[in-house]
């Protein structure tokens, strides 16, 4: 067992939280979950896995887990952020017990290898492998960035290394749960566009040095050239992309449907709602006036 604490968000996740907690018992010393007032058992699973509860109203993720890293009281040498319907393959729980202790100083960030199943399948292609994620640094040498939607831990200083093994994104919830997740994501998706135009709340712009070389094309390409595309044209071209010249149509039916929901239909749902939130904000003058409109559209807490 390593010197690690692990940090999971949750909110009704009954369905992953044992397997997940057990996974992490593997190589961790302490499990932090963080609830947002979960109606189901999930708290009381956790709890009876020894795992320690704080609960805090969610606003979005990078809030929920900044919390996390003010409130819990980590004591360990090295924390790490998983999510609840995620788990460490062996070959990962392996390397993580064998090389962590004897890393060198300077290492202070661990990313690992990110595999996801839809279906049961695993999605290889259309740009969804690797994917390369800092998880796990060293204990106050890293902050999570201050956005709405896509959100990555930071390291503050220090060198990082990747390790072999992968983890593993297997939700078991429904279709009917994948639509109405993707269409809260839409709405925060809408708020990080209109933020980067109007500038209405305070952002992380950029991309670390110390991040890697995927991360940083990735963040450029949406935010440079997609975002600037014309609305519902976009979404066209990103499934086409991902499908036919990243060879998504390799993935099978699964693979099809999450390309399609994922990369079509997420994507127009989130140009709709730019759409509908630009048609909203006509007129309004000031900051506050836009937060506001916005608040009464969405739902959201922007502030």
């Amino acid at each position: 067992m390593s010197d690690i604490s692990v940090i999971i968000l949750t909110y009704n996740e009954e369905l992953h939280i044992e397997r997940c907690i057990n996974n992490m018992l593997l190589i961790a010393k302490e499990v932090f979950v963080v609830d947002s007032y979960s109606t189901d058992r999930t708290v009381e699973i956790a709890q009876s896995l020894g795992a320690k509860v704080y609960q805090n109203t969610f606003v979005n993720q990078a809030l929920q887990f900044q919390w996390a890293l003010d409130n819990c009281p980590v004591k360990t040498d090295w924390v790490m952020r998983m999510d609840a319907d995620e788990y460490l393959e062996s070959l990962l729980v392996e390397e993580i017990i064998r090389k962590v202790p004897e890393l060198p100083n300077n290492i202070n960030g661990i990313y690992f290898k990110y595999k996801l199943h839809f279906l049961g399948r695993w999605i290889k292609h259309g740009d969804r492998y690797p994917l390369i994620l800092l998880r796990l640094w060293k204990n106050g040498q890293a902050h999570i960035e201050n956005r709405w939607m896509d959100e990555h831990i930071v390291l503050d200083a220090g060198k990082s290394i990747i390790f072999d093994g992968h983890f593993v994104d297997a939700n078991l919830n429904t279709i009917e749960w994948f639509i109405a997740k993707h269409n809260r994501y839409a709405s925060r998706e809408m708020i990080e566009i209109l933020n980067q135009k109007y500038h209405l709340f305070h952002r992380n712009g950029s991309v670390a040095e110390s991040e890697t070389s995927q991360r940083k094309i990735k963040r450029l390409v949406k935010e440079r050239l997609y975002n600037k595309l014309p609305l519902f044209a976009r979404p066209i071209f990103y499934f086409c992309y991902r499908y036919f010249l990243r060879l998504g149509f390799l993935d099978g039916k699964e693979g099809f449907a999450y390309h399609f929901m994922q990369g079509l239909w997420y994507r127009c749902l989130v140009d709709l709602k730019c759409l509908e939130a630009e048609r909203s904000l006509r007129g309004a003058e000031t900051r506050a006036e836009k937060i506001a409109r916005l608040v009464k559209l969405t739902g959201l807490m922007l502030e």
